[in-house]
């Protein structure tokens, strides 16, 4: 495989390109085979096959070793390191085989990776360190066994240009959503909760990304211990439940959300062991139900925190990602916005975030750099070519 087939790759009218993307609520590895026409604001896009392939509780547990630890056994850490990048390359292939193609029928594989660790200075508030953050998945391990060319580490070259690495998605954001009809909100509420604001004058110095708190980490966490399932299926726990506005306000007052935006965050900040020392100290008689209808709550506040401060409550939001099909949970938001699903732009809640690496594939093999207000022009993602 020689950088002759990247230019040719480039050269294409159109390109079939696998997003892969693992989030940090460990659920599973979203496999999004996408198919683009153009680039940049000519872009055009359809999603042809969608799966999420869930992660046995085996391999959570080997993620959970190592996600968001300030000490971790480093032979660990490299091991899962190839091991999760022949594991996503082999669900490729399945997935491959089951949609009846071949390798040879996809452009390129655009791997998000597992998030390790994210730690932007503004977190880590360690002298002489600047932004950084860690993903795990050996794109070579991908593009060795699936003979398809592999883009990946997309953070890095965003944190090397002065970002925090995060979030990304306002890049496929303002190429694909961008309407002269609404201003909109793209609020992906995964492990944790971030948005896109694209205003309808389409300038690209008003278009905002920022993450706003936390998204379903807590919820599936505490149905978990309290309830022995992965996650609080259509909000019904929470539902049943009583909000505590002590417990709430005692969240809220995280300093994550009197920092300036746009922001960055995950569970290094928001972990679980976080609300346990909060729900041991102070609120021990608690209820599980109650709990978790109030975390629900904490989320749906995170989010309405920033919408109301970055004063975007007239835009109209497109919710995707797990929290999506939460239905609690959108009621609540609902009762102050207005709130559609992201498939009413054409995108399976659960498939926007494989889609918008995808994206990001797309823009660099036609080697386009997408400048959106303070966020810095780059082509993301190094390549890795098969043998």
């Amino acid at each position: 495989m020689t950088i002759e087939k990247l230019y040719q790759i480039s050269r294409k009218k159109s390109k079939n390109i696998i997003g892969l993307m693992s989030g940090t609520s460990l659920d599973g590895l979203d496999i999004a085979l996408c198919r683009f026409e153009g680039f940049g604001t000519a872009t055009k896009f359809k999603i042809l096959h969608f799966q999420t392939i869930p992660y046995s509780q085996k391999i959570k547990a080997y993620i959970q070793e190592v996600f968001a630890q300030r000490q971790v056994d480093l032979l660990k850490l490299t091991l899962l390191n190839n091991f999760l990048g022949n594991l996503y390359a082999q669900i490729v292939l399945d997935c491959l085989k089951q949609w009846q193609l071949s390798p040879s029928e996809i452009d390129c594989i655009a791997s998000h990776g597992q998030t390790i660790f994210h730690a932007p200075a503004r977190l880590h508030k360690q002298e002489n360190f600047g932004n950084a953050t860690l993903q795990i998945a050996d794109a070579d391990q991908i593009a060795v066994k699936t003979g398809i060319i592999t883009l990946s580490d997309f953070r890095q070259k965003h944190i090397a240009v002065g970002g925090e690495g995060a979030p990304l998605a306002i890049y496929g954001d303002y190429l694909l959503f961008s309407s002269i009809q609404e201003d909109r909100v793209l609020l992906n509420i995964g492990g944790i909760a971030n948005l896109t604001f694209l205003p309808k004058n389409l300038d690209t110095k008003q278009v905002l990304a920022t993450d706003v708190g936390v998204g379903s980490t807590f919820l599936d966490y505490f149905s978990k211990k309290f309830f022995h399932i992965d996650y609080d299926k259509n909000g019904e726990i929470a539902r049943s439940g009583n909000l505590e506005p002590h417990l709430l306000a005692d969240l809220l007052d995280s300093d994550f959300f009197k920092q300036d935006f746009p922001k960055s965050t995950g569970q290094e900040t928001f972990s679980n062991a976080w609300v346990e020392q909060i729900l041991r100290q102070k609120y021990p008689a608690l209820s599980p139900n109650d709990t978790i209808c109030t975390l629900t709550h904490f989320t749906a506040e995170g989010i309405g925190l920033a919408i109301r401060k970055l004063g975007l409550e007239n835009s109209t939001i497109y919710v995707s990602g797990g929290g999506a099909y939460n239905m609690f949970l959108l009621e609540l938001l609902s009762q102050k916005y207005k709130i559609k699903l992201s498939d009413e732009l054409g995108v399976p809640a659960d498939a926007k975030e494989a889609l918008l690496f995808a994206v990001l594939a797309n823009e660099t093999l036609s080697s386009n750099a997408l400048s959106l207000n303070n966020t810095p022009a780059v082509c993301m993602g190094k390549i890795s070519l098969p043998l």
